[in-house]
């Protein structure tokens, strides 16, 4: 073979490497990453298997649910990516037929994760409520083995729902919401599997553990979405699903930490350039007994007793909050409530629910465009209006709600205010029969029509989701990260229980918020645990009557005043050390820039229990010695000493290098 052929030999292998239908193609490494195609998709990572003749099916407007393996041999290609996410190869695999749409499913294969999608074509067009990517009916058997747990992340916060790890294999059937782990609490080894996409898609990971079977996709609406109908089609010559990243990691923590970080990458979080709120909330102990002069008296205690003495941000302001109720204010003592805050170095806060009709009257008319009624507003199911918590669902796109949006913004601007608590926002994203914009067909195309508008008319105050889905994340700088908690050990332990499963959502955020604190009528124990579950959340928000409470004052006085543990919230959440509770984790870690460890360590129970540094798991270097101190006590210990934590109760531990 002369130089000539050789050069032209040289050149149609590097083509057909990179870019063409060659047999070459039907198997793509990167990194440890191997996957290959026999009937199928195989995935390897290193020596692990994960699937072994993985497929992906959708859903016709008919009902009809095709496989790819309806198809007959499909066609391959590959070719090298630099994009946001790195250096990697994309994998195309295209199924074509005379009698089925084509499918294509792509495999985005980086270094440490993998995305993937399918998309659904023809030129007569497609209509679907259901594509899922990855199908394995055969999947690694050590995934579902026993000491594995299995995650379930809530789609929403409403309604006292818990994120929980189920021990399998005794679970046999599980439903997640955009994300799950499988892993291994104790060799902390795990996979991850989720949702980066949120714009078109309500998703969802489905397992079956007896069966060894894994299904993620996109087009879930059950009760757990908060839906009456099923999930809305969408059309077009294509539909593509949400690509969802499987991932392998030594340590399940950081997989989800880093699933956190890939959606951050397609949606950024909201910005903020300032320090993370502190500060109190009226809905926690006035409710709607709330009023001009409780509240102004409230916001004199904090500046004259508490703001001195360590109990405000890191910017050495407060944010002072008025909740459901303000509508009893007139404007003038809205403003004047504002302008007392911010002679006290406080910043005003307020409240709104944009989705919701709590009224209830169809016939009502909406304020400012009189030309509408409420029952034009209403997200209808199978024609009747749809009633959650209380109140009827309306239209994120309808024109009427950027009205009221613009109404109430140029309210709480007006008086002053700058940071606003957006509530039961799930009600924007449920399915309906239709809405007002032709164009949009799914709850999740309206809800995010609808958070764009909030985001952009309220573009210069601080957002804080309270009820409201966990995605799409992009569009306030916080969000509760469970239902409503006031002050008993119960109420902490549901809050460390969405910690213990959800802390990476700050990921996502730029922080989490453990809802109001409540001090009154709970053991001096229970106040400690409840403040220590702010702190280590993120958003340190307390609840109390401190205009008339005096049990609420004394302890406010004594615990909200320490400062080692209100230098704690910094915003950044703590992580569970293990994750092998189905509620909550006991035991919560933070690592800070200078390498001291801080440990939270909460007893739930009526008896007192023992803690004993682990210093495998924390981790601890041995060759290095170790000063421990108790925070809330200020006692010096001994690494090696074993700690009795009271019922009820929590001691929180910084560990320092000497």
């Amino acid at each position: 073979m002369n130089k000539k052929h050789q050069y032209y030999l040289f050149l149609l292998m590097l083509l057909c490497s990179l870019t063409t239908g060659c047999s070459e193609t039907r198997s793509v490494t990167q990194g440890k990453w191997s996957l290959s195609y026999q009937n199928g998709i195989n995935i390897q990572r290193g020596q692990e298997k994960i699937a072994t003749n993985m497929t992906a099916e959708y859903r016709l407007e008919d009902e009809t649910v095709i496989s790819t393996q309806a198809y007959k041999e499909p066609s391959f290609s590959v070719k090298h990516i630099m994009d946001q996410f790195g250096e990697g190869k994309l994998w195309t695999i295209t199924y074509t037929s005379q009698l089925l749409p084509t499918l294509t499913q792509h495999f985005y294969v980086y270094e440490d994760f993998i995305l993937t999608d399918v998309c659904v074509s023809a030129d007569k067009g497609v209509c679907s409520n259901y594509i899922a990517p990855i199908v394995m009916e055969h999947a690694n058997a050590a995934l579902f083995g026993q000491h594995q747990r299995a995650l379930f992340v809530p789609f929403d916060n409403d309604a006292w729902v818990r994120f929980s790890s189920h021990q399998l294999p005794d679970t046999a059937m599980l439903r997640s919401y955009e994300v799950t782990a499988l892993y291994n609490p104790q060799s902390r080894h795990g996979l991850v599997i989720g949702a980066i996409d949120h714009d078109v898609w309500k998703n969802a990971i489905e397992l079956n553990s007896s069966a060894l079977q894994l299904r993620a996709y996109s087009g879930v609406a059950d009760q757990l979405t908060r839906d009456k109908l099923s999930h809305g089609s969408v059309k077009g010559q294509q539909v593509t699903s949400a690509r969802m990243m499987i991932g392998l990691y030594d340590d399940w923590r950081m997989g989800l930490e880093r699933f956190a970080q890939a959606n951050a990458i397609v949606t950024p979080p909201r910005q903020w350039e300032k320090a993370m709120p502190v500060g109190w909330n009226s809905w926690g102990a006035l409710a709607f007994k709330v009023n001009h002069n409780n509240s102004t008296r409230i916001s004199d205690f904090f500046a004259q007793e508490l703001q001195n003495r360590s109990f405000a941000n890191s910017d050495g302001l407060l944010y002072t909050g008025l909740d459901s109720g303000w509508n009893n204010f007139s404007e003038e003592e809205l403003k004047d409530f504002a302008d007392r805050c911010v002679k006290n170095h406080q910043v005003p806060c307020i409240y709104w629910t944009p989705f919701t009709d709590w009224g209830k009257n169809p016939e009502r008319e909406v304020p400012g465009v009189e030309q509408y009624k409420y029952k034009d507003l209403y997200l209808y199911a199978d024609g009747q209006p749809q009633d959650l918590d209380g109140a009827y669902a309306i239209d994120p796109t309808h024109p009427a709600v950027k009205t009221m949006m613009e109404q109430t913004h140029d309210l709480f601007r007006r008086c002053g205010y700058k940071y606003v608590k957006m509530d039961f926002m799930t009600h924007g994203r449920m399915e309906a029969d239709a809405w007002y914009r032709l164009d949009v067909t799914t709850g999740t195309q309206a809800y995010n029509y609808g958070m764009h508008l909030l985001d952009s008319i309220f573009s210069d105050m601080y957002l804080n989701l309270s009820i409201s889905p966990i995605f799409p994340a992009q569009y306030a700088q916080s969000r509760r990260i469970a239902c409503d908690a006031w002050n008993k050990i119960k109420d902490t332990e549901y809050t460390m229980n969405a910690l213990s499963y959800g802390w990476w959502i700050d990921g996502v955020y730029q922080y989490n918020d453990a809802d109001h604190v409540v001090l009154r009528d709970a053991t001096e124990g229970e106040n400690r645990a409840r403040i220590t579950s702010s702190v280590i959340t993120g958003l340190y928000i307390t609840g109390d009557d401190f205009s008339a409470d005096s049990m609420a004052i004394a302890r406010a006085r004594l615990y909200l005043t320490n400062p080692d543990i209100n230098r704690l919230a910094t915003g950044r959440s703590f992580r569970p050390l293990l994750g092998n509770d189905e509620r909550s984790e006991h035991v919560f870690v933070r690592t800070e820039p200078d390498g001291t460890i801080h440990l939270a360590v909460f007893n739930y129970t009526d008896q007192p229990s023992v803690f004993r540094f682990d210093k495998q798991l924390i981790p601890l270097d041995g060759d290095k010695t170790y000063t421990v101190e108790e925070l809330w006590s200020h006692k010096k210990i001994g690494i090696d000493d074993v700690q009795t934590i009271p019922s009820k109760d929590v001691k929180v531990f910084r560990i320092k290098a000497v």
